[in-house]
């Protein structure tokens, strides 16, 4: 078997790792074995690409090629273990860009270094494909690093709103159109260094002009860009398994776009386009009303007499790092005889899929884990809801007022239970900078502090419920 045959035989076989992975990491029970496959499928590309490349490089070129897969490796697995739960959605960009920029320089060097044995109508297609290339690619490296900023607070997360935001993002893909025509019929450095600045502003723009609230679905949509620069780089590369593989991710990140789009009733056009997170009108930045508070000890009495309860978890959970206690309170009910679930909004958190990360890593048994339009119509049956670091998906707004910026996003109907109690630090508005009118309501109590600390201090008084009333001294025999 010749070098290239087992090359394209390791390459079938990674690609089907790597859909195996993607399977896997469908449903939770499978999650652990989908990275697995994934991590297994990357190994053997590496492989089958550096035994590929042996042929006709150095051996100063193998020794530099291990020493980047060392670095990168070595980066990787530190990243790895010091990152928190609360930094994966900024990891998960700043990596995006990573790919963006690669692919880039991708484009750059099939400009710099065309085969000689290219013409006519197969030269016409290298350059469309390096220009395409590089336009994606540097989308994909700005968009990522504004996502990387907003995540991790560097900049505000309220939307950047231009003067004709969209005239400008449109007059950039007429004139992306206009460049590849030209560079195509005459290829020249300055017509790709001109689409190269277009593509990193419009990349900066796309992303800065989303609000806050959006930020998940911004994240999976890097994901899906960061595919089709791969497959890009692929076809410019004329390496199958990378066309493959972005191709998988481009549209695995499409669809999980268009699935959180439509769980917010948003069209995936407006949200790239910056149509969602406009910011509050000035009278809703203020309070709405009182807001009446209650402390860990009446928390815990008031759960140990409900008969149902869900929990509805946020970004705050994973900041405060409540999940265990979380999941530990769970237990504790469910052995008073309360009926416990979980409540998860498809957009809780900056990540998809955030939240039940989260849990599965607190070991909470998946059966009690629901999604939004599993557990919508049973908030008006339920006796107690804890609101733990959730705000922008649980806010009333979203259904009761056509002004608000997050009018017609659909939200957990926590309001309806007969009891709600969120878990905060203040009274500040969500991410998406727009105030909660549940705060208000007369069923609402707050419970402020840090959601880690609370829920133990309920934990706490849970175990003081349970405990044997002392004896009074003195009784007469």
């Amino acid at each position: 078997m010749t070098t290239d045959t087992a090359a394209q035989a390791a390459y079938v076989v990674a690609a089907l790792l790597f859909i195996l992975s993607l399977a896997g990491l469908s449903q939770h029970k499978t999650s652990r074995s989908g990275v697995v496959w994934g991590i297994a499928g990357m190994v053997v590309a590496l492989a089958a690409t550096v035994g590929l490349a042996s042929r006709s490089i150095t051996t100063t070129g193998l020794v530099l090629i291990a020493a980047a897969t060392a670095l990168g490796a070595g980066i990787g697995l530190w990243r790895a273990r010091v990152v928190e739960m609360t930094g994966m959605p900024e990891l998960i960009a700043i990596m995006h860009s990573l790919v963006g920029l690669a692919a880039a320089f991708v484009g750059w060097n099939g400009y710099l270094d065309v085969d000689a044995e290219l013409s006519g109508s197969l030269l016409a297609i290298h350059h469309a494909e390096v220009f395409i290339g590089v336009f994606i690619g540097a989308v994909t490296f700005t968009g990522s690093v504004v996502a990387y900023l907003k995540l991790s607070a560097r900049i505000n997360s309220r939307p950047l709103t231009l003067p004709g935001k969209h005239v400008l993002n449109i007059g950039a893909l007429v004139a992306f159109v206009g460049l590849t025509a030209a560079f195509v019929a005459r290829p020249g450095m300055g017509l790709l260094i001109a689409v190269t600045v277009i593509a990193l502003a419009l990349g900066a723009h796309l992303v800065a002009s989303i609000g806050g609230g959006d930020m998940p679905v911004v994240v999976s949509m890097l994901n899906s860009y960061s595919g089709w620069a791969a497959a890009a780089s692929g076809f410019l590369l004329a390496n199958n398994l990378l066309i493959v593989t972005g191709a998988l991710v481009g549209s695995s990140g499409a669809y999980l776009s268009y699935i959180m789009c439509k769980a917010m009733n948003r069209s995936f056009i407006s949200v790239i386009a910056g149509g969602f997170g406009t910011p509050a009108a000035a009278a809703e930045e203020g309070e709405q009303g009182e807001h009446r508070e209650i402390n860990a000890e009446e928390t815990a009495e008031l759960l140990g007499n409900a008969t149902s309860v869900i929990i509805t978890p946020g970004y705050g959970m994973a900041v405060a790092q409540a999940q265990y206690p979380v999941a530990e309170l769970a237990r504790k009910l469910r052995e008073r005889g309360v009926e416990v679930r979980f409540g998860i909004h498809p957009v809780a958190g900056r990540l998809p899929g955030h939240m039940n990360v989260l849990l599965a890593e607190a070991n909470v048994p998946y059966d009690i884990v629901l999604e939004m339009d599993e557990i919508n119509d049973d908030f008006a049956a339920t006796s107690v809801v804890l609101v733990i670091g959730a705000n922008d998906t649980v806010n009333p707004a979203a259904t009761d007022n056509p002004s608000s910026p997050i009018a017609g996003m659909p939200v957990l109907h926590v309001w309806e239970s007969a009891h709600v109690i969120v878990f905060k630090r203040s009274m500040a508005a969500g991410y998406a900078g727009v105030q909660n009118p549940l705060f208000f309501r007369e069923n609402t109590q707050m419970l402020f502090g840090d959601a880690k600390q609370r829920v133990e201090d309920i934990l706490r008084g849970l175990d003081a419920l349970d405990a044997p009333v002392p004896e009074m001294a003195g009784t007469s025999r």
